[in-house]
């Protein structure tokens, strides 16, 4: 005889052979029969109460980002599903898979315009790649492995809405998933005759480079194979943050506004680009409109999208930059390399010459000197976004085993605080940070809440500035009056302090060190509120640094203003090194 089972019940057992380990989000009434659920299958599957649905939906694409396979989030009908979207969307826009389900109404009551009965189905419509109604208690476990299988189809969003009455309704408990069937795709191979065009393209170049987007996950030393072969400086976006080692001598930065100088400069210098598994949008801003193009990806609909293609290649980024590397004849140092590397260092030279400065306020690089300093070699950084992102792209110093994301192409702040809590659940012995800045944090810091109640790890620092200054920026740019950027200040450590965390306030470079020595020895999560300066950083994608070739007027407000009297153009680099 088959036995009954809850067809809440048998929905969890769905997710756990899906190998999803923690469900993020905060009971309603229209939810409380998986609720129920889940304090069944509390020895199988750990519920995380977050404080917001806002930061459930986030905590979980943050634990995807990480581990690149599917978590799970969890709104009531009503207010609970409206506040997913904000997290489900940031899962959307950097292609994660991310499980929603949904509240809903029981059954009898949809369509009378009952207590927070909403027509859920078109609200998520465009931020999923799946997305429907439970209609009977015995599909339930049927459609919720159909949503995870669509979800890792197209690497986004699936959205399950149950209504209340069908999760508590008895069924045979005999539904077998499909979890040991999936077997990830098969990535397609190079053609090698798109790979020797490509190759003659390199050669035949006399400022390449390779652009390294987050598809090349898992290459890192073929990269850097391919880069020592064909002396050849590399670039990587946002994304793909640690594929290479931040600190490898031809790892470039990025290009953009959250970007270094040496990204920005060898992007734009660039006669042949060799664009390896990325979507990057802001390519016209930096990449020259004639110069030579290949481009890799898996989805054919992204080839030719940014830029004009001269040869596209149809294939997975390790494959085809392994069989570049082997097809291709070794390449001698170029002065173009050369005076690549010579930019790189004199950045790297020019960064950390500020990080002992005891200035007050306090500049960034002495923050992120400690971060660096105290970071373990497996350390998650989870990077919230504004000036916080430039800086996070700068000064942190990522290597292969390290991780750090953030909120790439949605950009939503209070990213930072909620992907912690993901990171940190499903790695609980790994160390993870969330860094934000001041307006980001202050949108979700009631989560530090979930830090204390798991007692979670977590180093929160806090860059507080008392000022949207990535859009402030953007005022100064466009020469308007800055409005609505000001935020007033606040003592977010002592803050964090009555919410149960440990809670720093620092003003000065002893407190700092003193704060994080403290924050080494921590039990639980810790806040660093670290007052810095309102100084705007670098402005990369608009340097004035060469006087031959722009006002030298212009160039000495510049330097004066930014502190930049080490920091040497590219031409003048280029000239150096005999080009």
């Amino acid at each position: 005889m088959v036995e009954k089972i809850n067809a809440s019940d048998a929905m969890i057992k769905v997710l756990e052979d899906w190998g999803i380990h923690n469900i993020y989000g905060l009971p309603g009434g229209s939810f409380d029969s998986t609720m129920n659920a889940l304090y069944n299958r509390r020895g199988t599957m750990n519920y995380v109460q977050v404080r917001h649905e806002e930061v459930g939906a986030l905590a979980a694409a943050g634990e995807a980002k990480i581990t690149g396979k599917i978590a799970a989030t969890f709104g009531s009908a009503g207010p609970g599903a409206v506040h997913l979207l904000n997290g489900l969307y940031d899962a959307q826009y950097d292609h994660v898979p991310v499980l929603a389900l949904v509240g809903q109404v029981p059954t009898a009551a949809m369509n009378t315009n009952y207590f927070q009965e909403m027509n859920e189905n078109p609200m998520f419509a465009d931020v999923s790649v799946y997305n429907r109604t439970v209609m009977t208690a015995e599909q339930m476990p049927h459609v919720v492995d159909e949503a995870i299988r669509e979800a890792y189809k197209y690497s986004g969003v699936a959205v399950v809405t149950i209504p209340k009455d069908l999760g508590w309704t008895e069924i045979d408990d005999n539904y077998v998933s499909s979890a040991k069937l999936y077997q990830a795709p098969i990535m397609p191979e190079p053609d090698l005759d798109r790979v020797d065009e490509a190759i003659e393209i390199l050669k035949n170049a006399k400022h390449p480079l390779i652009y390294v987007g987050q598809g090349a996950k898992g290459a890192g030393e073929d990269i850097i194979a391919f880069s020592e072969k064909l002396h050849v400086p590399i670039l990587t976006t946002a994304l793909a943050k640690g594929i290479v080692p931040d600190d490898y001598k031809a790892n470039m930065g990025s290009a953009g506004r959250v970007a270094s100088k040496p990204g920005v400069e060898t992007a734009r210098a660039a006669d042949a680009i060799l664009f390896l598994g990325s979507d990057f949008p802001f390519q016209p801003y930096f990449i020259a409109p004639d110069a030579k193009y290949i481009q890799v990806d898996i989805d054919s609909s992204k080839l030719g999208r940014r830029h004009h293609v001269d040869v596209a290649i149809l294939a997975d980024a390790k494959k085809t930059i392994e069989a570049i590397t082997e097809r291709a004849a070794a390449m001698p140092e170029t002065p173009w390399y050369k005076a690549a590397l010579a930019n790189k260092q004199n950045w790297v030279d020019w960064m950390t010459s500020f990080e002992d400065d005891a200035e007050t306020p306090l500049r960034v690089e002495p923050v992120f000197k400690q971060i660096n300093d105290m970071a373990t070699n497996d350390a998650i950084f989870q990077v919230d976004v504004g000036n916080v992102t430039i800086n996070g792209m700068r000064y942190l110093q990522t290597n292969q085993q390290q991780r750090f994301t953030t909120s790439g192409w949605y950009a939503t702040m209070g990213y930072a605080l909620p992907a912690a809590i993901g990171a940190q659940a499903e790695f609980p012995d790994r160390q993870v940070w969330s860094i934000s800045g001041d307006g980001g944090f202050a949108m979700v810091m009631q989560d530090i809440l979930t830090q204390v109640k798991y007692h979670m790890p977590i180093i929160n620092v806090v860059l507080t500035n008392e000022s949207l200054g990535f859009i402030e920026a953007e005022q100064d740019d466009t020469k308007q009056p800055h409005s609505g950027v000001d935020l007033i200040d606040a003592d977010y450590g002592a803050a964090a302090t009555a919410l149960g965390a440990e809670g720093y306030t620092v003003h000065t470079l002893d407190e700092l060190k003193d704060a994080f020595a403290k924050a080494a020895n921590r039990k639980g999560p810790v806040v660093i509120d670290v007052k810095i300066s309102d100084l705007r950083p670098i402005p990369v994608e608009q340097l004035v640094l060469d006087p031959k070739t722009q006002d030298p007027a212009a160039v000495a407000e510049f330097v004066k203003k930014y502190h930049a009297e080490s920091l040497i153009p590219l031409r003048q680099l280029l000239e150096d090194a005999g080009e």
